[in-house]
């Protein structure tokens, strides 16, 4: 049977990130158990990790959430090279691993804590007012709430909108049944020396048609923000807070340099064994 970790991902404390099922092992796995086995966990994400195929990676990812597979997730990244160096991988590159997924070769750099380099955006620039408009109103906000809008889709499909502070991304009560297949995040800054733990911005990721209505902390999200606002509306370099309302203590660090943005977590082991799959 395959080797199987549950890594917490973007918290340092016990049990208060993200956590992302990874399975080793998996080239004879098929779509169906991969997919199966997703829905099974329940989790944001479920990862494969597979023999790379593409020069210079050091291990292919497949990424799945219960209602289907994505070419990139960002916790699911720093969560499956986590657990493929626990098992005892080897990168080529003593400071960088190399992940191999759908979205293309992604960079995972072994820092004070493990950080990867957000991949192009697949679809950028604004949003049109009818999508807007409805995404206004499936999340409860007035207009004036807004403060900008842009589609910062780097794999999953994200349109990020910012709003005025981080009192109004915690107090939003979305209608999860007039989503249909959008997936959104919200961004606002905390006022100076008011955000958590030093944080600048209070982050949500509503995705009720691929998995959890409410994305506990999100490692994609947070990348295409630091693309979107890094470095113009936010600094080059901060802390983001997500998973408060649903009592968890994410905390997503984001770094751009020149164009470039890096974005990392603390990851920790919380589950190591072996999974049977119906065979």
């Amino acid at each position: 049977m395959p080797a199987f970790r549950q890594v917490d991902v973007f918290s340092s404390e016990p049990l208060l990130g993200n956590p992302v099922a990874v399975v080793h092992d998996a080239d004879a796995l098929t779509d169906e158990q991969m997919a199966a086995f997703a829905r099974w966990t329940n989790l944001s994400e479920t990862t494969f990790l597979l023999s790379p195929s593409a020069p210079g990676a050091d291990y292919r990812v497949r990424i799945w959430t219960p209602g289907g597979e994505l070419p990139f997730a960002g916790h699911p990244t720093l969560g499956s090279a986590h657990a493929w160096l626990e098992a005892g991988g080897a990168p080529a590159s003593t400071d960088v691993v190399v992940q191999e997924c759908p979205a293309g070769l992604v960079d995972v750099r072994r820092e004070e804590r493990l950080t990867f380099a957000a991949p192009p955006l697949v679809r950028s620039g604004p949003v049109a007012e009818p999508d807007l408009a409805h995404a206004l109103r499936v999340l409860g906000l007035a207009p004036d709430d807004l403060v900008e809008a842009a589609w910062i889709d780097n794999g999953p499909g994200w349109m990020g909108l910012l709003v005025t502070d981080a009192e109004t991304v915690l107090a939003c009560r979305p209608d999860y049944r007039a989503f249909d297949d959008l997936k959104v995040g919200i961004v606002g800054p905390w006022r100076e020396g008011a955000g958590p733990d030093g944080c600048a911005v209070e982050v949500r990721a509503f995705c009720p048609g691929y998995g959890p209505e409410e994305d506990p902390v999100t490692g994609s999200l947070n990348a295409g923000i630091g693309q979107w606002l890094g470095g113009r509306v936010l600094p080059s370099s901060y802390v983001a807070a997500q998973g408060t309302v649903l009592q968890r203590r994410g905390r997503v660090h984001v770094t751009r340099v020149d164009d470039v943005v890096w974005v990392g977590g603390d990851t920790r082991t919380t589950v190591v064994g072996t999974v049977g799959l119906g065979d």
